[in-house]
């Protein structure tokens, strides 16, 4: 298998960021979660989108992946209007897409280097002979022996199925990747382990990354920038390093674990 069998970037256009919302509107009944999200992402830079359980980041996300079709609202992958593109034309953009779950979503009935490898495999982009090598080299990527992949989900660690989970997201050299709460579970050093890996596969594939988490030191170490939403809007967004002392309430609340505050729990009726 050749490098382009696995990866053939799309060629950035100067100004053009690599994911823009605009408007981007969605109700499930009378609840209405997102109401108006605005967000740029620049090229091989680095998002974290934070916000409270309910807040809209899950279907953000969802809403990107072509999962979920907003109600109003325009989403741009390269200047390209996901909403309107043909499934042809979608499919070729998932292609281009690596995902982290929130726990790995591992599938325990195959070994590591078929769950690596498993998105090239269904697709035919990978001999089954080439599968155990490539997935040897990405497990070393993220700082694991060649021999996990003989392994079985269930006889690994919890930071060690992270590592495979993040393998995994980018065995196919995507050039955007999604991380959904990438440190959850872990203890603190196992979650820095995590980022660090996660910084340094981002930066050598060159990839635009989008990521949704609680852990506020996560997010300074992930993040290049940083976005809350709140009642479904973007209310802040600026340098992940900020978080904590932005000087939005909101934000500086959430980020530092503030009881008292302008963000307070709403009673379910």
């Amino acid at each position: 298998m050749t490098d382009q069998a696995i990866l053939s970037p799309p060629v950035a256009v100067a100004g053009v960021p690599k994911i823009r919302m605009r408007g981007v509107r969605k109700a499930f009944g009378a609840k209405q979660v997102l109401d108006g999200v605005d967000i740029d992402v620049d090229a091989r830079h680095s998002l974290v989108i934070l916000g409270g359980s309910g807040s809209g980041k899950s279907v953000t996300i969802k809403s990107i992946l072509g999962l979920i079709e907003p109600d109003e609202g325009t989403i741009e992958v390269d200047g390209r209007d996901v909403l309107r593109m043909g499934w042809r034309e979608r499919e070729a953009l998932g292609d281009r897409i690596g995902m982290l779950f929130q726990n790995g979503a591992l599938f325990d009935s195959l070994p590591v280097w078929e769950n690596v490898c498993f998105k090239l495999l269904a697709q035919k982009r990978i001999t089954r002979a080439k599968a155990r090598d490539h997935a040897a080299e990405v497990l070393a990527q993220v700082g694991l022996a060649g021999s996990v992949g003989d392994l079985s989900p269930a006889e690994l660690s919890g930071g060690m199925q992270k590592r495979v989970a993040l393998a995994r997201a980018i065995a196919a050299r995507p050039d955007i990747i999604f991380f959904d709460e990438p440190t959850t579970g872990l203890d603190p050093i196992m979650g820095a382990v995590i980022d660090g890996l996660i910084v340094d596969c981002v930066k050598k594939l060159g990839a635009t990354a989008v990521s949704i988490t609680h852990d506020m030191a996560s997010a300074r170490r992930i993040g290049d920038t940083a976005a809350m939403l709140h009642k479904g809007r973007i209310v802040w967004s600026g340098p992940a390093g900020a978080l904590g002392h932005t000087g939005n309430a909101l934000v500086d609340q959430f980020a530092n674990g503030e009881r008292e505050g302008p963000i307070q729990m709403e009673l379910r009726r």
